[in-house]
């Protein structure tokens, strides 16, 4: 007798589950309006288009295990050294990389934050994981300061879960943070990795949305702190999501160890082509930065007329708070809408969704949908 066929989208609950709306309204997946998953709503450039389509021909050769035409790109794009960049298969293969080839014992992780840090920690076997936990009333903001203090095990405040205090060496940031969207500042992050090279503890700044901020990336600071890795992806800015593009940029000493840990071939020929003329595409990001601040207004102003409360976001998504939240995302499913359910978040409760940024077309229906929601009651 077969066996159960097992719902793998319950055990990894992140945005973009367009399958199973679309199986459950038995609608085409294209028919989905997905505000759920943050990325750039122009979608794949056309000179990605191009790129891809002049290369279907040669599928049939085994892709450049080493990246090596992406990784020299990538360090002339941010002016740091190839040999101190790892591409991966989304920044998620190498969250878990990091993990897995580093060993830490003791992990301290904000919350919330992008669930995928703990889960690594966890499978990893990390001795223990310690949540630095932000609160509403701040915006959800990160303290410096407080965060520091922590670091260095001298402080117990309510933004600490009870376990005792302990010496970290491993701490995660991501920046801007998801799903609240905060953005700490450049001096923030540098003062905050300088601590952790002090106490010999890795800092790994998850960048995966500052490509919406670049001027506040750290990246070039890794050549000098040993302890400070910096994580990146171009499935949000850049739209590459399907194609799983990440990489990181880590302290020389580590690089070795972290390929000892890799599977080989974790990155197809598709992405590696795809990602070097992204990054060669200054129209397509001026054309972002333009619709960004345009629908970000719309929106904000929108949820104002609604009396929605949402957090101030850096990033492409809002963080909203309401009482009927779990009635607000059920409605806009049954409409073929998806958003992101933030229960599953450690620190947050059911009444939070996030919203990504899209389309005025698509801004506009939501927006409609959202009134008659809070018209009817």
């Amino acid at each position: 007798m077969a066996g159960k066929v097992e719902d793998v989208g319950k055990r990894f609950a992140h945005g973009g589950d367009i399958y199973r709306l679309a199986e459950e309204l038995r609608i085409p997946e294209r028919k989905v309006l997905d505000f759920s998953s943050s990325v750039n709503p122009l979608g794949v450039s056309k000179k990605i288009k191009a790129e891809i389509r002049k290369h279907l021909k040669y599928l049939h050769n085994y892709p450049d295990p080493g990246a090596g035409r992406l990784r020299k790109r990538f360090a002339q794009y941010h002016g740091i050294d190839p040999e101190m960049i790892l591409c991966g298969n989304g920044s998620i293969e190498l969250i878990y990389l990091v993990v897995r080839a580093l060993r830490p014992q003791n992990v301290l992780v904000p919350a919330p934050t992008f669930s995928e840090y703990g889960r690594a920690a966890r499978t990893a076997g990390s001795g223990a994981i310690e949540y630095f936990l932000l609160d509403s009333e701040s915006g959800f903001s990160i303290n410096p300061e407080q965060f520091i203090n922590t670091l260095k095990g001298k402080s117990i405040s309510s933004r600490l879960t009870p376990e005792a205090l302990r010496s970290f060496d491993m701490a995660f940031l991501c920046n801007p943070n998801n799903p609240t969207g905060r953005l700490l500042g450049r001096e923030d992050v540098i003062e905050i990795a300088d601590t952790a090279k002090d106490l010999g503890c890795y800092l790994v700044v998850d960048e995966a949305f500052i490509d919406f901020c670049p001027d506040t990336s750290v990246i070039k600071y890794v050549t000098n702190n040993p302890y400070l890795i910096v994580l990146r992806t171009m499935g949000n800015f850049f739209s590459l999501a399907g194609l799983r593009v990440g990489y990181g940029v880590f302290p020389r000493h580590i690089v070795d160890r972290l390929e000892e840990f890799r599977e080989p071939w974790t990155m197809n020929s598709l992405s590696q082509r795809a990602a070097v003329v992204a990054l060669r595409d200054r129209v397509f990001r001026e054309e972002t930065f333009v619709l960004m601040q345009e629908e970000k207004s719309f929106l904000e102003n929108s949820f104002r007329k609604l009396g929605l409360e949402f957090f101030p976001s850096d990033a492409n998504f809002y963080l909203l708070k309401t009482d009927n939240a779990d009635d607000v995302i059920r409605t806009l499913r049954t409409k073929g809408i998806l958003v992101r359910d933030c229960s599953d978040f450690r620190g947050l409760d059911g009444t939070y969704l996030r919203i990504a940024v899209k389309s005025h077309k698509d801004n506009t229906v939501l927006v409609r949908e959202l009134t008659a929601i809070v018209n009817r009651g």
